[in-house]
């Protein structure tokens, strides 16, 4: 058994302080800098302590004010901490041997039940509806395939995708906008366009592994910024680096479901992370991928909203919300939009044209809204279970995320546990997950695993949990 890390000794000191009325709901909370000097504990640890208490619902943070006690939630949330390693100021890449590790022994493998995916399954898709557009868009231009598309991509599609910005608020232009493929190359774009080889670019710890290796193929520098399953990017944190000698050349970060986490970003902390990286030189780069996942019928706010000096790089992708296959996504990238538009005609030249016009067929009827709808409905349900079954048969202390929205729920195992040695041997019975090793480039989180949700809840999937949790009570 590991011994308590300090900061959960502390974390728990103020627990048992808001319990007993000692420190009521209300009342400001001690701050970052009293803490360090109360307790004689380094940044790292006083900003995990905060995180720790936003995770369990007793304290919230109101930018340039500071953090408060607030009322719990009637029902106890299981909450999601973050880690006993220090916050490093540098953390150098190295991730992609380790994740290709993980990858390359996924492949091998024989998968029976697979939990590593993002995705949903295909049966939730409207697979149907998108062949059909596309059957019509062949027969109404038979020389379609023969022909090649503008770098920017399809006309029809950018507008439709800018007036659906409207509702989220960001107003963007169809005339700056580039269609991808995915959001992969929206991010690489965005990138390219803003930094050069060994400047530095900050994102989200954990985040996700994907990111990790377009950074490192770039020969860039990353500097890890701790998160939290409440409100996502610690501000503090970040103000604090952002201050410090060596200049953050861009920052990515997932507002709204971020990767791993799950987290939603509140409005005000959105407004204060555009105006901090505009304050700062640096510019930001928003994946809103997950965004029409969100369990709500209005769209969440974007960052881009907040922007009123063109520093935010919007990127987005259908990836996970219409069909993996097409693999479409797009980058408004502002006054960069040029640079980014030469990158993507050097890079791969237009995407196909046929499936951005058999998407823009479907997005522009209300079918379209409907269908998503029903997907975000039918996920909650899937996490739901899926939460319950992990609850039930995992060992005690395990540790879930409640998002409120998409395909991902990120666990925390018994602090005994190695996510990297649960990763092998659940593999071994035909079972994939995704340690939580390779969300960063430290190891900061090594008992950690995320557990895909995308699949309807089935016999099979409750088996495979089942398994799961024996697994993990045979190896503590």
């Amino acid at each position: 058994m590991h011994p308590t890390p300090l900061y959960r000794q502390l974390a728990n000191h103020y627990l048992d302080a808001i319990r007993s009325g000692t420190l009521k709901t209300g009342e400001r909370f001690p701050s970052i800098r009293l803490m360090m000097e109360k307790h004689a504990v380094s940044l790292s640890t006083a900003v995990q302590v905060c995180r720790e208490l936003e995770d369990y619902g007793v304290l919230e943070a109101r930018p340039r004010s500071g953090n408060y006690i607030r009322q719990p939630d009637t029902l106890p949330k299981p909450a999601v901490t973050t880690t006993p390693a220090p916050l490093d100021t540098e953390v150098y890449l190295g991730i992609h041997e380790q994740v290709s590790s993980v990858l390359k022994a996924s492949q091998r493998a024989t998968v029976k039940v697979n939990f590593a995916s993002a995705y949903c399954a295909p049966e939730l898709y409207p697979l149907k509806i998108l062949q059909d557009h596309m059957s019509k868009a062949l027969r109404q231009d038979q020389k379609l395939l023969g022909a090649t598309g503008p770098t920017c991509g399809n006309i029809e599609l950018r507008n439709i995708l800018a007036r659906r910005a409207l509702t989220a608020k960001a107003n963007l232009s169809a005339e700056k906008m580039v269609i991808t493929n995915g959001a992969t190359e929206a991010i690489n774009l965005a990138l390219r366009a803003v930094t050069h080889p060994g400047d530095t670019v900050a994102v989200e710890s954990p985040t996700f592994y994907g990111l990790l290796q377009i950074l490192e193929s770039l020969n860039l520098r990353v500097l890890e910024v701790p998160a939290t399953a409440h409100s996502g990017i610690n501000l503090f944190a970040l103000e604090q680096l952002l201050q410090g000698p060596d200049r953050i050349r861009a920052l990515i970060v997932i507002p709204n479901l971020q990767n791993p986490l799950g987290s939603i970003m509140p409005d005000a902390h959105k407004a204060r992370l555009v105006q901090l990286c505009a304050e700062h030189g640096t510019v930001l780069i928003e994946d809103d991928t997950y965004g029409d996942l969100v369990d709500t019928e209005q769209p969440l706010s974007t960052l881009k909203h907040w922007d009123r000096t063109d520093n935010v790089i919007y990127c987005a992708s259908l990836n996970k919300t219409l069909a993996p296959g097409i693999r479409l996504g797009w980058i408004s990238a502002g006054q960069w939009h040029d640079r980014v538009e030469m990158l993507k005609h050097t890079q791969s030249r237009g995407c196909e044209a046929l499936s951005q016009l058999a998407v823009s067929a479907f997005m522009k009827t209300p079918s379209y809204e409907r269908y998503l709808r029903r997907l975000r409905k039918t996920l909650t349900q899937q996490r739901q279970q899926m939460s319950a079954a992990i609850t039930r048969y995992f060992p005690p202390g395990t540790r879930i995320t409640h998002p409120r929205g998409g395909t991902l729920l990120w666990v925390e195992l018994p602090a005994e546990q190695a996510s990297m040695a649960f990763f092998h041997a659940a593999l071994k019975v035909g079972i994939q997950i995704l340690p939580g090793d390779i969300f960063s480039n430290a190891q900061r989180f090594s008992h950690f695993v995320r557990i895909g949700c995308g699949a309807p809840y089935s016999p099979k999937i409750d088996e495979a949990l089942a398994t799961l949790g024996q697994l993990l009570k045979n190896q503590s």
